[in-house]
């Protein structure tokens, strides 16, 4: 993670949850592999201005752990994300306890879209656009456009 005090807000986020991390360069490493399921775990505006390629999204506040799991592949590892890893470790610490193999994207579609990474609209077209939740956290987006 390039940015000291991104990283510094990011740990201490990441931190409330158990769920084990993964950074973007493993992440990107494992999507070439592409036997992976991803979950954003955004809401669905978030998820509609931009995500990552092939995304699925679950959200964060109506969860229903019953009604994703029955969708989920069991024998596939899972990477979840959100905007910089709170939400996605809250869920994946949930689907871990099902019985699924999750990590949790550290830093999230921010630091994705911040180390030069492609997202993408609802369209599936690239997009510049990261929803970053409000404005007191645009600051942390370096690369693209913020949307709140």
């Amino acid at each position: 993670m390039t940015n000291p005090k991104f990283n510094k807000v990011v740990s201490s986020l990441v931190s409330k949850s158990e769920a084990p991390t993964i950074d973007i360069n493993e992440f990107k490493s494992v999507l070439a592999k592409n036997n992976v399921l991803v979950l954003d775990a955004r809401e669905k505006e978030e998820f509609e201005i931009s995500h990552i390629k092939n995304a699925i999204n679950i959200g964060y506040d109506n969860f229903d752990l019953e009604k994703v799991s029955k969708k989920l592949d069991k024998t596939k590892p899972i990477i979840i994300y959100c905007s910089v890893g709170y939400r996605s470790g809250q869920l994946a610490e949930k689907l871990i306890e099902k019985g699924f193999k999750v990590k949790n994207l550290y830093g999230g579609i921010f630091e994705w879209k911040n180390q030069g990474n492609d997202v993408f609209d609802k369209s599936s077209n690239k997009t510049q656009r990261v929803h970053t939740y409000n404005k007191k956290w645009s600051k942390w987006l370096k690369l693209g456009e913020a949307v709140y």
